[in-house]
């Protein structure tokens, strides 16, 4: 049972990391993509839309974006939605496209991007230590077996110190995946500051 506690937590903190991983690689880093833009949704006929979805997206240069709806009404849709984006993108249009300019970087912009890297490291890490707190949880369910009380009650000792055994192999887990966000993270932060 034990066991299986484990590969359940160990499989949704990959998930994590995984997820993790995918918003890291969306902060830019002061090279036009066109993942920049994975996570704009746009309003579309009453329902959210991903932008890639709605339109066509090149990089014609290395600090230009180019995005052609398919539906030239939905042009100011698209600005009003990268501007409500954390990106800190501006937009031009001349009725047919939307051109971003992507700004060099400054240090300023450098040192937030520093900051929403972190920000989502944190966020990850929060993940991975709920993950941690459910399967501590199961294990001592499944070896106090002390009808819901969480083995908090001074005569049941030894169930609490068989649910501590267990959650070392939890928590080493943790440590593993948390790692895994650091390391992700130091390599983000060199990303901005090389550029």
């Amino acid at each position: 049972m034990q066991q299986q506690i484990l590969q359940q937590a160990e499989s949704r903190m990959k998930k994590t990391i995984e997820a993790t991983a995918t918003k890291l690689s969306h902060v830019q880093t002061g090279r036009a993509t066109p993942a920049l833009l994975d996570q704009v949704s746009v309003t579309y006929y009453g329902s959210k839309s991903p932008l890639s979805q709605v339109g066509t997206i090149t990089t014609p240069e290395p600090r230009l974006l180019v995005i052609q709806p398919w539906d030239k009404t939905l042009i100011t849709e698209i600005e009003k939605a990268i501007a409500h984006s954390d990106l800190g993108l501006s937009t031009s249009n001349d009725g047919n496209v939307i051109r971003i300019q992507i700004p060099e970087l400054t240090l300023e912009r450098r040192t937030e991007l520093t900051k929403v890297v972190r920000k989502l490291a944190e966020e990850g890490k929060v993940a991975i230590r709920n993950i941690r707190r459910d399967a501590n949880e199961a294990v001592k369910k499944t070896d106090g077996g002390d009808g819901g009380s969480g083995g908090k009650s001074r005569g049941r000792g030894g169930d609490r110190k068989r649910g501590k055994a267990s959650a070392d192999p939890v928590q080493q887990l943790t440590d593993k995946y948390i790692d895994q966000i650091n390391e992700l993270t130091e390599t983000k932060e060199s990303e901005l500051l090389e550029t």
